[in-house]
């Protein structure tokens, strides 16, 4: 790493020397990130591919569970219109 140059009160550094800095830093934010939410194990990646398999699953029951839902209603509905239509035209020998 070459030593950096002061020119007017700023440091001055070359940009490959700036972009393994910025690099590093990255690096080191990103694990200390990883560590703060308990992820910095060697199951990391694991945990991580575990956790996004357990969303897909969670997103797909979520999906079925409207879909059944609106399939309840609509059936719910249906026979409620049903219902009426027999009562209405009296299919169950209401006799009156």
């Amino acid at each position: 790493m070459t030593p950096p140059d002061h020119e007017g009160g700023h440091i001055v550094m070359p940009e490959e020397d700036f972009e393994a800095l910025l690099e590093r830093a990255a690096r080191k934010g990103a694990l200390q990130a990883l560590k703060n939410v308990g992820l910095d194990g060697e199951d990391a990646a694991d945990d991580i591919h575990e956790l996004r398999s357990l969303l897909s699953a969670l997103r797909l029951a979520k999906r079925t569970a409207w879909a059944t839902a609106v399939r309840l209603i609509t059936t719910g509905l249906l026979l409620a219109l049903m219902a009426g239509v027999a009562i209405k035209f009296k299919l169950f020998g209401g006799g009156s």
